[in-house]
């Protein structure tokens, strides 16, 4: 089927009143969940999947898509506003996001972030319109070997997110990966730094270590800077940008967009690591790096853009050869298989209307989005008028109820706790966070990719060189590492 013709018929699914109807249902909905830590897309399409019996199959993946690229969106208010992510995507947002409406320009960066969603996801759903098929082959090349390669091309960019001592964001990469490391080992089963407690078996989730490093360490600075003036923080500013800023944005926004959606389309990658590699290559080509961290509006713009072009490129692997490339896909696979739809090679020839359904609705959503978000960010920004006891009061509580709606476990909040504790000795010492967030989520990836390729190689290493992707991933990975030393040496001379 011709490419066009598939897209009417993905428009005659979509724009019916059904179509219209549950995907203004879905992105509004998953606007919602993202803006709540600890809720996420994954639980809310889970709870919908019993809603979704007996309904057409192309409307019912329509309404999951809608929540989908919806919380992705909505994860953004929450860390701007309040320094707690909603969803792990959004966490490189607070980087600049929350400097920006600490000194009373929330309304912009909640802008900035609107605008370069709906660029990233739009630029996205073209590429998934006409380059699926051939991007599916690309995504079936990557083995263990490839996933090793990539995850330590993150790994070295770690540098890039200190601010000041690289040395000291290396040192919170390792305690990262350190981190990363507690639990079961998927491959052998051993027990490895549980220290005989139960809670720690299935190892410390994502969003309790970045609540309580960023969150939490936020409240306690304020809480024990009574004397700081936050006065800017009451000025919401204004959401107009200068045709200055969207000349400055319009390469970032492009540059996110292509390369979200290539890091989308791998399985496993998923939008948090496209947010944080988004953020550190925009940091890299930047001329002004030194700006990063203290409010950039590319800092802003980078990882949403990435985020929400990832969020689209996942539907890649899971339409054209039904490998979910996230957590969430994997659970609309699961809802797929139960209303009779195999994803797959057969998708396009056997249910166009699926496929082309789900496309089609990517365009119709992207607008609802930026529709309902633009107005919405003045009533949003009200949330700093708040006065300051009861906004440290409501970030606490959101970060207790997203942590204990994870596992109702009352030991996930002690974690929650001490990492706030770690969070807030990293400020007072100057340890940048970031690089451990970043280690801990690549570092599980990393371990399990490397260890397949030495089960397949019999323990060869020759492996990680012999495969040309991961061959050349290796280098920019030792360039990334070596170049800024360098640079360093040179400086000081």
């Amino acid at each position: 089927m011709d490419v066009f013709q598939g897209l009417a018929q993905g428009f005659e699914v979509a724009l019916s009143f059904e179509g219209i109807m549950f995907v203004l249902i879905g992105v509004t909905v998953g606007t919602i969940i993202g803006m709540i830590p600890g809720l996420g897309p994954i639980t809310a399409i889970a709870v919908m999947i019993p809603i979704t019996y007996g309904m057409n199959p192309a409307i019912a993946l329509l309404l999951m898509a809608g929540v989908y690229y919806g919380a992705a969106y909505g994860g953004a208010a929450s860390s701007i506003l309040l320094n707690a992510p909603g969803v792990s995507e959004a966490v490189a947002t607070t980087f600049d996001g929350y400097p920006m409406a600490k000194r009373g320009e929330a309304g912009k960066a909640l802008a900035i972030a609107a605008i370069g969603s709906f660029v990233g996801g739009t630029i996205s759903i073209l590429f998934l319109t006409f380059f699926a098929p051939l991007l599916s082959k690309v995504a079936v090349s990557f083995g263990p070997p490839e996933y090793f390669a990539l995850m330590l091309l993150g790994i070295t960019a770690i540098s890039s997110l200190a601010d000041g001592s690289t040395i000291k964001a290396l040192i919170s990469g390792v305690i990262g990966l350190m981190i990363a490391t507690i639990g079961i080992d998927s491959q052998t089963g051993t027990m490895r730094f549980t220290f005989g407690n139960p809670h720690l078996l299935e190892g410390i989730d994502f969003l309790v270590i970045a609540l309580g490093l960023f969150a939490l360490a936020e409240v306690t600075t304020l809480v024990l800077g009574r004397k700081q003036k936050m006065d800017d923080m009451h000025n919401v500013g204004s959401l107009k940008l200068s045709k200055k800023e969207y000349k400055e944005l319009a390469p970032t926004m492009g540059r996110q967009s292509v390369l979200g959606f290539l890091v989308g389309v791998l399985p496993g990658a998923g939008g948090t690591i496209s947010s944080f590699l988004g953020y550190i290559t925009e940091k890299k080509v930047s001329k002004k790096p030194e700006q990063f961290g203290k409010g950039s509006i590319r800092g802003v713009a980078a990882p949403e853009t990435a985020n929400n072009a990832a969020n689209n490129g996942a539907f890649v692997p899971l339409l054209s050869l039904g490998i979910p490339g996230s957590g969430t896909t994997a659970v609309m696979l699961g809802a797929l298989i139960v209303l009779g739809i195999q994803p797959g090679p057969l998708l396009m020839t056997d249910h166009p209307d699926v496929f082309w359904g789900v496309i089609a609705s990517m365009y119709l959503g992207n607008i609802f989005l930026l529709v309902l978000n633009l107005p919405l960010i003045p009533y949003l920004s009200r949330i700093l008028l708040v006065p300051r006891p009861l906004l440290i009061s409501l970030v606490i509580v959101f970060c207790i109820i997203g942590v204990y709606a994870i596992s109702f476990s009352t030991f996930d909040l002690y974690l929650l706790l001490a990492f706030g504790i770690i969070g807030y000795v990293m400020r007072l010492v100057r340890f940048p966070a970031a690089p451990l967030l970043l280690a801990f989520i690549l570092g599980g990836m990393m371990e399990q990719a490397f260890r397949q390729s030495l089960t397949i190689s019999n323990g060869n290493f020759s492996i990680f060189v012999t495969s040309p992707i991961a061959a050349c991933m290796l280098a920019l990975a030792l360039l990334s590492f070596v170049v800024p030393l360098i640079q360093n040496n040179r400086a000081k001379k």
